[in-house]
């Protein structure tokens, strides 16, 4: 049995995967220290109790789409049912994504793309796995990226596995903190991540 907060389909909004067609599964639950700018506030708590196979028929009604694992703190639950999940969507050759804080420990068979976004940023809390399972990194930042720059010296993480993206629920928000934000992506030869779904849709939830 997993904890869900959400099963829904949309477009993956940033990182890596930004504007592929998705499944979007959020597990229930975090790690404290939360994030004060949360903007899954619905996936602290619990979630509705479903049983793996249930999940498995609902991601398999869209056989194109990546699966995207967030939370909350998706491998919270490895251990409860979603190394099982992860498993069935291999053996069926999907292709699975997951978002991740780094506080709860990344398994070794994962089976998936790790994006990990490391918080708080002045004093991020890491399984000490984290930094090397990690595929890329994605960091909400405004303009000051003092402390992105020294975790990602202090780890030797390569620029190429590293996303900024301006902080902002809101469209208005991203919008004032992207020019910034690009050149300092430009100036450090990192990707730069917009979000999609906040410039698209505001600050609707669910897409």
């Amino acid at each position: 049995m997993l904890e869900v907060s959400e099963i829904f389909v949309s477009l993956q909004g940033e990182g890596p995967f930004a504007g592929r067609p998705a499944v979007f599964v959020r597990l229930a639950g975090c790690v404290p220290p939360f994030c004060e700018w949360c903007d899954t506030p619905q996936a602290l708590g619990s979630g509705r109790r479903m049983r793996v196979d249930d999940i498995e028929d609902e991601i398999a009604r869209h056989p194109r789409a990546l699966v995207v694992i967030t939370g909350g703190e998706p491998f919270l639950q490895w251990d409860t049912g979603l190394a099982r999940l992860v498993r069935a969507l291999g053996d069926s050759s999907r292709q699975v994504q997951y978002e991740t804080s780094g506080k709860a420990g990344i398994p070794a068979d994962h089976g998936g793309f790790v994006v990990c976004s490391p918080k708080p940023l002045h004093a991020p809390v890491l399984d000490p796995d984290a930094v090397s399972r990690a595929d890329a990194f994605k960091f909400v930042v405004e303009e000051d990226i003092t402390p992105v720059l020294d975790f990602i010296a202090a780890h030797g993480i390569d620029a190429r596995k590293v996303w900024l993206m301006p902080l902002g629920a809101v469209r208005q928000d991203q919008m004032r903190r992207m020019p910034p934000v690009w050149e300092l992506c430009v100036r450090h030869g990192f990707n730069f991540s917009a979000r999609l779904h906040v410039l698209t849709f505001n600050d609707k939830r669910g897409v």
